[in-house]
C-alpha cells in the first residue's frame, strides 16, 4: 500500500498538532521500548564507569603502598646486610637542611640515605620507580652533599620499574641506576 501525497501531508501535521496521535504512533512503532532500553544502557555505563574508577583507585593505593614498603624493606635489608652482618660499610640516613633551595627550589630538609666505605661516600636511593625527575633530584643532592662536606658522593639509585628517559639523563649527569631485574627497565611508562 503505498500513500499519495496529500496522505502523507496529513499525517505529517496529525503529528504535528495531535499529541494523542503522535503518542499512539510511537507506542506502535515501540519508540517507548527503545528509549527504555537506552536509559537503562545509560545508567550501566555510568555505574560500569563509577565502578572502573574506584578499582583503578585501588589499584594506585596498593602499588602506592608496596612501592613505599618495598623501598624501605630493602633499604633495612641492604643496611643489614653491609653494616651488620658484614660489616663492610656504614649506612646511616642522614637529615640536611639545604637553605639556599638548591634541591627543590625552595629551603626544605634533605633526607639522604649514605653509605661509607673507607672514604668512599655512596649516596644511594632506592624507589620502587625511576623518572628523569628522579635522576635530577639524586643530582641536586650531591651537589649539596659536596658543597656540606667537600667530597664529591657517588651517586646511585636502586630501582624496580626504570623510565628510559631516566637512564638517559642518568648517563648525562653521572648517576648510576642499578635495576632489580633487567626485565624491568623501561616498563615503568606502560
Amino acid at each position: 500500500m503505498s500513500l499519495g501525497s496529500e496522505e502523507k501531508q496529513r499525517i505529517i501535521k496529525a503529528l504535528e498538532e495531535d499529541r494523542e496521535f503522535r503518542y499512539a504512533l510511537m507506542g506502535l512503532l515501540g519508540y517507548r521500548e527503545i528509549l527504555d532500553r537506552i536509559t537503562g544502557l545509560e545508567e550501566r555505563v555510568t555505574r560500569l564507569e563509577e565502578e572502573a574508577r574506584e578499582t583503578r583507585r585501588v589499584l594506585a593505593v596498593i602499588a602506592h603502598r608496596f612501592g613505599v614498603i618495598s623501598e624501605t624493606g630493602f633499604r633495612e635489608a641492604m643496611k643489614y646486610v653491609l653494616q651488620d652482618l658484614f660489616g663492610i660499610a656504614k649506612v646511616e640516613k642522614v637529615t640536611i637542611y639545604d637553605e639556599k633551595g638548591l634541591v627543590y627550589g625552595h629551603p626544605a630538609n634533605i633526607d639522604i640515605d649514605i653509605l661509607v666505605r673507607d672514604r668512599e661516600h655512596v649516596l644511594i636511593e632506592i624507589k620502587s620507580r625511576t623518572s628523569r625527575g628522579d635522576v635530577a633530584e639524586l643530582y641536586r643532592i650531591g651537589r649539596l652533599y659536596e658543597e656540606r662536606t667537600g667530597i664529591r658522593p657517588r651517586l646511585v639509585i636502586v630501582s624496580g620499574f626504570i623510565d628510559p628517559e631516566a637512564i638517559e639523563t642518568a648517563r648525562e649527569l653521572n648517576v648510576e641506576i642499578k635495576p632489580l631485574s633487567k626485565d624491568l627497565v623501561g616498563i615503568a611508562t606502560l
